[in-house]
């Protein structure tokens, strides 16, 4: 026993010292981003950044500038800050700058699943067939119903004031939009009330796997944490295992189209049950905090809730829901909202913080909107973060840090496209949805439009409150 204690301290000091080397080996090269290495080898700024992501970055930019290159626990990133300088990265057709690759990385390691080849593009294949269009509608049906059944329960809502209870706004909105979205996409079975209590414990632990979420993806957990994140892996993949799906009914057309590509390919069940845990987490992770921030703002700017109900009531007329009635409207309606859709496009802008994260495949030349060229180095991660850099911006969205409802509309009423940075037209003025080929797919889900619309990728930092 002493023996293997002697020889496990000395592999840890051995790997410690390997790592530590590393970093004070890596030095900046002629036309590289500047380099920030901190004062902590191999964590570098990892913990500047995890206490609080949005000043960390805004004073590297003002020490450095619109691009620099800093490590966070082992690994080292870019950021570029300057969004006019964004094209180059989001339209590589090369793939020098691969998101595909980071992405299996990362899904590996939150969700278990190991991607299989092709499964990139079923993904986009998918939601191209069911959550647009046709598919869209179908799936907005089931979702429309879904909501109706957590509102009101299996049979209507009980008129005895003992039922009543006060909740708190967030949870509120995340608990019902949580549900209704499990049990649209994975389904039913014929027990509503049974259905109902495990959806309200699924609940319970997707918010504590929610929050873990963000420290987990940069690798900063603590070991107490780390051990909470394996337990919540584990429950959810047997949930969401395919062999406890077989027994209900009303599965999503788009869950099913891809549980039978993995099928196809020969992916083993225990893997297909990782898959429906990302994916679980990839529709739910957003829809909820974004319906709280929406409802939030609209209550605390009575003008804004005027001008939509003024619009929801032109459009949809006077609707009430009633008990064991779903909600009745065609989602079609939703292309006639110009108001709603400029309040949501402007909550997603002030609370919508995605980072785009692309890996560098091989030494790559950047050249920003300046004519300034910098050198990418093999192996390091280029990170977009469009909060700040065009949400925050006060040249693109004048007092950024306040709701405007209307920010969106022309003065006639309709969308409004154009803005600007240093007198350039920016296409990228906001940028909740991600951009290029890391747009979130599902963005038409729920919040159907008919534009396009740069995901809500989870909630990776919340940003400060405006």
């Amino acid at each position: 026993m002493v023996v293997w204690g002697l020889v496990l301290g000395a592999l840890m000091v051995a790997t410690v010292g390997y790592l530590c080397l590393q970093e004070l080996l890596r030095q900046q090269r002629p036309k590289e981003p500047p380099l920030d290495k901190g004062s902590v080898p191999w964590l570098g700024h990892a913990i500047a950044f995890r206490k609080n992501m949005f000043e960390f970055l805004k004073h590297m930019r003002a020490k450095h500038g619109d691009i620099f290159t800093v490590p966070l626990g082992g690994q080292y990133f870019t950021f570029v800050m300057d969004p006019l300088s964004f094209g180059p990265i989001l339209k590589d057709t090369q793939r020098r700058l691969d998101f595909v690759e980071y992405a299996e990385n990362l899904v590996l390691k939150v969700f278990g699943y190991r991607s299989v080849q092709g499964d990139y593009h079923m993904i986009h294949s998918a939601s191209t067939k069911h959550l647009m269009g046709d598919g869209l509608e179908e799936l907005n049906k089931a979702m429309l119903d879904s909501l109706s059944l957590v509102m009101l329960g299996p049979t209507g809502p009980s008129l005895d004031a003992s039922s009543w209870r006060e909740d708190g706004l967030f949870h509120f909105c995340y608990n019902i939009l949580f549900k209704a979205g499990y049990l649209s996409l994975f389904g039913y079975t014929k027990d509503k009330e049974q259905d109902l209590l495990q959806a309200e414990e699924l609940f319970v632990q997707f918010r504590k796997f929610d929050r873990l979420f963000p420290r987990f993806v940069y690798s900063l957990l603590g070991p107490r944490e780390w051990l909470e994140v394996g337990r919540l892996q584990r429950l959810f993949h047997k949930t969401l295992s395919v062999e406890h799906n077989m027994e209900k009914y009303g599965i999503s057309n788009w869950i099913t189209y891809m549980l039978q590509f993995l099928r196809e390919q020969g992916v083993a069940p225990a893997m297909q049950d990782k898959f429906n845990f990302m994916m679980l987490w990839a529709s739910q992770g957003n829809t909820g905090p974004t319906s709280f921030w929406a409802l939030l703002f609209l209550l605390k700017h009575p003008e804004a809730m005027r001008a939509v109900r003024e619009e929801a009531t032109q459009v949809l007329g006077e609707a009430r829901l009633e008990a064991k009635q779903s909600f009745n409207f065609n989602v079609g309606a939703l292309h006639r909202m110009p108001v709603l859709d400029s309040v949501m496009e402007e909550t997603l802008r002030l609370r919508a913080a995605p980072t785009l994260l692309r890996v560098v495949n091989s030494d790559h030349s950047l050249k920003m909107a300046s004519g300034q060229e910098y050198l990418l180095r093999n192996g390091d991660i280029l990170a977009l973060f469009p909060y700040l850099s065009v949400h925050m911006d006060p040249d693109i969205h004048s007092e950024p840090t306040t709701f405007k409802y209307d920010r969106f509309l022309t003065p006639s009423g309709s969308r409004k496209v154009d803005f600007y940075k240093a007198g350039k037209k920016i296409h990228h003025y906001t940028m909740p949805w991600g951009s290029g080929v890391s747009i979130c797919p599902g963005r038409f889900l729920n919040f159907e439009r008919n534009v396009d619309s740069e995901p809500l990728s989870g909630e990776p930092w919340s940003p400060p409150t405006p």
